[in-house]
């Protein structure tokens, strides 16, 4: 599995910032939130990343306002920036957590201006027209006090045909597909880092699923939704690496004080 996941990888260089908040947000913030520079290059060279490609990806992540750079003597940590950790913190029950459930038949319609229409999007809902923004009536309206929003209620074939029209259904299980086929073998034996390598690559590639993913109730999916297969072997397969890639930034993790402090014990109970 890993081989061929790493092939893929290799063929898109550009990721390389992406992965960095994927291990962040995955197996840094549990631990602190803070890495020591030399940690990440050990990590990235094992994935065949070289040093200036990641030197270059940190520094345009803290440009961008998704790390912060700390500095002890000649020694660089980063954590997660205000921006890292606001996307983090909204991503992350949403990659561990359950997919949809709820009612079928009962909407919330959102007539957005321009401005708000990303900030919807983000929320799970989807685009039945320009400014005509659709949800199950259990999503959260965001926080905005500029949008008008009604309820509505329809019989199930409606409802159907409405989902299919908002949301880009056939993208994201395609996005499942492919998330399944990626990970289909189990890993076998692994080291400890190369734990760490599969839990890292398994989350990001599951990650550009679910995050896509609106989350909606079963009854509105096309029949065969591969969503609920992706989780189920993304958990499997996290809950086995998990152990070793802890052992792994137990005993060469390094933040501004020394070893990274222990995990978070909710990290265990991810996907639970």
């Amino acid at each position: 599995m890993l081989p061929s996941i790493l092939a893929r990888l290799r063929a898109q260089p550009s990721r390389t910032g992406s992965l960095i908040i994927t291990l962040y947000g995955d197996a840094i913030a549990p631990r602190g939130g803070v890495l020591w520079l030399g940690t990440l290059l050990e990590i990235f060279r094992a994935l065949d990343i070289g040093d200036g490609v990641v030197r270059t990806a940190v520094s345009r992540l803290a440009a961008d306002g998704w790390l912060t750079r700390l500095r002890q003597g000649r020694n660089s940590f980063y954590r997660l920036a205000e921006r890292g950790q606001a996307e983090t913190d909204a991503a992350t029950p949403r990659i561990y957590g359950p997919l949809g459930t709820g009612g079928a038949g009962r909407f919330r319609i959102a007539f957005a201006e321009q401005a708000a229409r990303e900030e919807f999007t983000r929320a799970g809902y989807g685009t039945l027209q320009p400014g005509v923004m659709i949800a199950p009536a259990e999503f959260a309206i965001p926080g905005r006090t500029d949008v008008l929003a009604l309820a509505a209620e329809t019989d199930l074939p409606t409802a159907r045909a409405l989902a299919a029209r908002a949301w880009p259904l056939a993208d994201i299980a395609g996005r499942y597909s492919r998330f399944l086929a990626a990970f289909a073998e189990d890993p076998g034996p692994l080291s400890d880092l190369d734990a760490l390598l599969a839990r890292l690559l398994l989350i990001h590639e599951y990650r550009r699923a679910v995050l896509r993913d609106p989350h909606l109730p079963a009854d509105l999916l096309p029949p065969g939704w591969p969503g609920h297969a992706a989780r189920a072997r993304c958990a499997t397969l996290y809950a086995a690496l998990v152990p070793p890639s802890e052992s792994w930034l137990d005993a060469h993790g390094r933040d501004a004080h020394g070893p990274l402090p222990p995990a978070d014990p909710a990290l265990r109970r991810r996907f639970g």
